[in-house]
């Protein structure tokens, strides 16, 4: 932890004011506050700060992936993008199953020391959908796993689901679902649709997510467990998660951030770049994704980072990995898409990309108010900032980016984690 002066910052986009960082909490808030000897000051020229952003689904690859990605790669990744937390996903090898994995992940990340890193830990044993993992065995390890998830598979047995739901009640833990009914999907690997029907490819119907949310939501429901639903990309989700709110099923779920832009007209060129699971749908799925999101029915904005080694990608269509970049785009493609259509303010940025993840997963020193007494990781983004994605140039070991070329709004200024200065105008700080 740091003493640190942040001066003419402007929370959540109002007025500028200065704040005075001691030991890690803020301390002061004023205008022209004096800065002690030995603070360190960091001028924000008017930028905008928010709470550092905590993403709920990042694939850091480590361990036994390292090509694709490591935890040091992607904590660097993060914490240029503005944030201070990610979840990684348990999709390694070995799978993050046992006590000993997940607390390997959680002792790298602590050794980078960019962000802070919280392992998922896997549903099932070797994310195989057949014998339940020892998910109080990792919840009470030094890891304190919050969340746990096979992702990239569903947990598809009902009977297994029903009985992790209950564990995670007892446990106070959050299950994860990759909502895909592999049996309606039959390896498919784009949008049922026009696009995929004129391009020969097989079609991922958006039933197969649908179907799976609405069996999970009653499962939680009689569990009384807290169940989050990952990468939603149909518009037909969305009623099913909108009915069980109301109902008070303690259900939350995220929306990635291509899922949020990008079409299946994108598919035309065969480019694998463009693959990802679930599939990117129509334009009416992906403003019905803005429009949840806006409206809360869709709680966060989760990145689904997934770098891959070029052997991975640069390939045919069907033998290419499914999966993108998102970790240092993520803040520019909601600006995008939710700021400046006005569906969204700079407070409900904050929201999807901070506050509701930590709430989510019961992080207490994260995501909360910039205010006197509270913990100082921040996110200070120059909102007139504009910046051309070059995926060789991105901090991520690999370089699977979609915007590649792309013009994007907003850059991160600089990352602060319990008051210290870990990315500076583009550069990690040692």
């Amino acid at each position: 932890m740091s003493d640190l002066l942040i001066t003419g910052a402007r929370p959540y986009g109002g007025d500028a004011v200065d704040l005075l960082v001691r030991d890690g909490v803020v301390t002061e808030m004023g205008r022209d506050l004096d800065a002690p000897d030995g603070v360190e000051v960091l001028d924000a020229g008017g930028n905008v700060l928010l709470p550092g952003f905590v993403d709920l689904h990042t694939h850091l690859r480590e361990p036994g992936g390292e090509e694709s990605e490591d935890v040091a790669t992607g904590s660097a990744a993060a914490a240029l993008g503005g944030y201070t937390a990610v979840f990684a996903m348990p999709n390694t090898d070995p799978v993050a199953d046992t006590a000993v994995v997940v607390e390997h992940v959680r002792r790298r990340g602590e050794e980078v020391g960019l962000v802070d890193v919280h392992p998922v830990g896997a549903v099932t044993v070797g994310s195989e959908g057949v014998k339940m993992a020892e998910l109080g065995t990792m919840a009470r390890s030094r890891a304190r796993v919050k969340m746990f998830s096979d992702d990239g598979r569903c947990v598809h047995d009902p009977l297994i689901m029903r009985r992790a739901l209950e564990y995670a009640s007892a446990l106070d833990v959050v299950i994860a679902q990759h909502a895909e009914d592999h049996r309606l999907t039959g390896g498919a690997q784009a949008h049922e649709g026009v696009v995929a029907s004129r391009l020969g490819l097989a079609g991922w119907p958006a039933t197969a997510e649908e179907t799976i949310v609405a069996r999970d939501c009653a499962l939680a429901r009689e569990a009384g467990a807290a169940l989050h639903v990952c990468h939603v990309s149909s518009a037909h989700t969305i009623g099913v998660l909108r009915a069980a709110k109301a109902a008070g099923v303690r259900v939350s779920a995220e929306v990635t951030p291509h899922h949020l832009l990008l079409t299946d007209a994108t598919l035309g060129s065969y480019d694998p770049v463009n693959k990802v699971n679930p599939p990117l749908r129509t334009g009416a799925d992906t403003k019905a994704m803005r429009e949840a999101l806006a409206e809360g029915v869709i709680d966060v904005v989760a990145t689904d980072h997934a770098p891959h080694a070029a052997q991975y990608k640069d390939t045919e269509w069907e033998a290419a990995r499914p999966g993108m970049l998102g970790l240092q785009t993520a803040l520019s493609v909601v600006v995008h898409t939710m700021l400046e259509p006005g569906l969204l303010d700079w407070r409900g940025v904050a929201r999807v990309l901070s506050e509701r993840p930590a709430e989510i997963a019961g992080l207490p020193d994260q995501g909360r108010p910039i205010a006197v007494g509270e913990p100082a990781n921040f996110a200070l983004v120059d909102p007139d900032g504009v910046w051309t994605v070059r995926g060789a140039k991105l901090a991520s070991r690999a370089s699977n980016t979609p915007y590649e070329g792309m013009r994007l709004p907003a850059t991160v200024a600089a990352t602060v984690l319990r008051g210290r200065i870990t990315t500076r105008q583009g550069e990690v700080q040692a």
